[in-house]
């Protein structure tokens, strides 16, 4: 990956903003039109998980246009799976000429974490969310009506949960980096941790596009394992590379201490 000058004037800037977008845009419409015509297997598997609360039932499209607008739409969004890396690699890459040499080293691991993150939010959600929450919001009619199984409406919310976990996924990576570099120091996050809780319910909450308790309680759950593993990371690297005296910084004593440092370099 080509790494621009941290100083450039801002059409350069928005001349390197649109490469970068025109290489994410082009490989992901290249890769959903090769993608397209495997979308009803994709299909079958993605209804995989909620089999059971289609009672035996095929799913309907109402307009004559649907069926290809649904396997478009499902194209797109694996074809956005397959090029996360894709995606996370050019975002990531036009941030990276204002780093210093030191942490440009960080980016590639950065990347894989990322893309895995997302991954398994993806899987997490894949293998325990999608039933839970499909047979929730479908028992909330089974008193007064029947529900019929629009393709549309079931793969879009499948599609949109799926995206919404590989997203929420990524808020170690987030935590990781604002405690390593004193952005929001170690302290902060251990000795806040009551606010921050009530941060990922409500985080939670807006992330998940159904309306269902079951969602955002299992997201709940799941990012505040995510984050106390990314706080038990974040300790180790910040005693590993400042000492265990760093745990307690804020940011002024550690920008104290990296000045100090260069000075002793210099």
């Amino acid at each position: 990956m080509p790494i621009g000058p941290a100083r450039m004037p801002l059409m350069d800037h928005l001349g390197e903003l649109r490469r970068r977008l025109t290489i994410i845009i082009v490989s992901v419409l290249i890769t959903a039109v090769v993608v397209y015509e495997a979308t009803p297997t994709l299909i079958d598997f993605l209804l995989d998980p909620i089999k059971d609360n289609l009672a035996g039932s095929g799913l309907t499209v109402f307009s004559v246009l649907g069926g290809f607008t649904i396997r478009f739409k499902v194209a797109v969004f694996f074809s956005l799976i397959i090029c996360s890396p894709v995606v996370i690699w050019e975002i990531l890459g036009f941030f990276l000429p204002a780093l210093k040499p030191k942490e440009r080293k960080w980016v590639i691991p950065t990347v894989a974490v990322m893309v895995v993150l997302f991954y398994l939010g993806m899987i997490f959600c894949y293998l325990v969310i999608q039933n839970a929450a499909v047979g929730w919001m479908i028992g909330q009619s089974a008193d007064f009506a029947a529900v019929i199984p629009d393709a549309e409406d079931y793969l879009n919310i499948m599609m949109l949960l799926e995206i919404g976990f590989g997203v929420a996924f990524q808020i170690p990576i987030i935590i990781f980096y604002l405690s390593v570099f004193h952005i929001v120091p170690y302290k902060v996050f251990r000795s806040q941790w009551r606010y921050i809780y009530v941060g990922l319910m409500v985080f939670s909450s807006i992330v998940t596009p159904d309306a269902s308790p079951v969602t955002m309680v299992l997201m709940f759950a799941a990012l505040i394992a995510l984050y106390e593993m990314a706080l038990l990371v974040a300790r180790y690297v910040l005693i590993a590379k400042d000492g265990k005296a760093s745990l307690k910084w804020s940011r002024e004593e550690y920008e104290d201490y990296k000045f100090a440092k260069e000075e002793q370099e210099d």
